[in-house]
């Protein structure tokens, strides 16, 4: 199989032909069909993720077609299509996982981290942690859904009933939370680069109330707001923009240093909070609304060979929407 490969940190990936590799027991082979390019893979290959098993294929939005069964696989067929999100395994006895906490799990593994990923012709996954996916998308436009969807999902959720919703950073997470939360009755405030007026355009026509540069305040206090930008200044630039009580939710898995701030943005019960990962719980809400609130994923489809263009372009915020491999 052809695979996109990181042998290093801090360099290109290179293509490589590699076995197809077999299933075991509890996992399909995958004919990979698309795989969409994250933030996190950045994060990965610039080495600010420090402990990913190298060598290493990237990439945790997969969309594939079931090629081979391990023999304890149940609820899949040969020729089914699939997801393969960010996580990939849990040990199941840690107390996070007894406490419905999975996203948590001492033992987590992940995939395109610790698991070979997406950045391939093929792989396999562990058959528990993988989705049938909805119809109604191609596979590049499902690609998103695996990532930018469920942790933008799980961002959107920690912002409970927020009527007035910041987002800083308009990306690929962005673009698809826009659209739930405009379906669950939310004003959207979008927050892009300064200056970058096509992604304030693009906010927009996703229904944003307003946009502008994330070095302006906007024109009405938010009730909460999430920063999918790995930039740890817009922290308390979301807390100033907050009322009291208000939420601001990180939802990156990495970010620079948040600078320090005056403790009176944080006063009066203003709340910062993280997010880590995802459950399968998450993943199945958030696939069934995605088709009940008719998100559409805007993408550019991208040959495999072309994944450090793709990591470039996602680098400079060139990209509208997201950038999907396809093998």
């Amino acid at each position: 199989m052809q695979a996109m490969v990181l042998e290093a940190a801090r360099s290109p990936l290179r293509l490589t032909v590699l076995p197809i590799p077999e299933p075991s027991s509890r996992q399909l082979r995958l004919r990979v069909l698309a795989c969409g390019v994250c933030r996190t893979d950045l994060h990965i290959v610039d080495g600010e993720l420090t402990e990913p098993k190298l060598p290493l294929v990237p990439g945790h939005e997969i969309v594939g077609c079931v090629e081979a069964l391990g023999s304890e696989v149940e609820g899949f067929a040969i020729g089914d299509r699939v997801g393969v999100p960010w996580l990939g395994s849990t040990d199941g006895t840690c107390p996070y996982c007894r406490n419905g906490e999975e996203n948590l799990c001492d033992g987590a593994r992940f995939t395109g981290y610790q698991i070979d990923g997406g950045y391939a012709s093929h792989t396999v996954a562990d058959a528990r942690y993988c989705f049938h996916l909805p119809e109604d998308y191609s596979d590049a436009e499902a690609a998103p859904l695996l990532c930018a969807g469920l942790i933008g999902y799980r961002s959107l959720k920690m912002t409970g009933d927020a009527a007035r919703l910041g987002i800083y950073g308009f990306g690929a997470a962005a673009h698809i939370v826009a659209q739930v939360a405009r379906h669950q009755g939310r004003e959207i405030f979008a927050f892009t680069r300064p200056g970058d007026a096509r992604a304030q355009d693009f906010a927009r026509e996703l229904g944003a109330a307003w946009a502008g540069g994330s070095d302006n305040m906007p024109p009405e206090q938010l009730d909460a707001a999430i920063i999918f930008a790995p930039v740890g200044a817009l922290v308390p630039a979301a807390l100033k923009a907050s009322r009291k009580g208000g939420i601001v939710v990180c939802g990156g898995i990495h970010m620079s240093d948040i600078p320090s701030f005056p403790y009176e943005i944080l006063w009066e019960e203003r709340v910062v909070r993280s997010v880590a990962n995802l459950t399968r719980a998450d993943a199945r809400e958030f696939l069934a609304l995605a088709t009940e609130a008719h998100v559409k994923t805007t993408v550019l489809p991208m040959q495999l060979a072309a994944a450090n263009e793709a990591l470039a372009r996602l680098q400079e915020g060139e990209l509208i929407g997201a950038a999907v491999l396809i093998p």
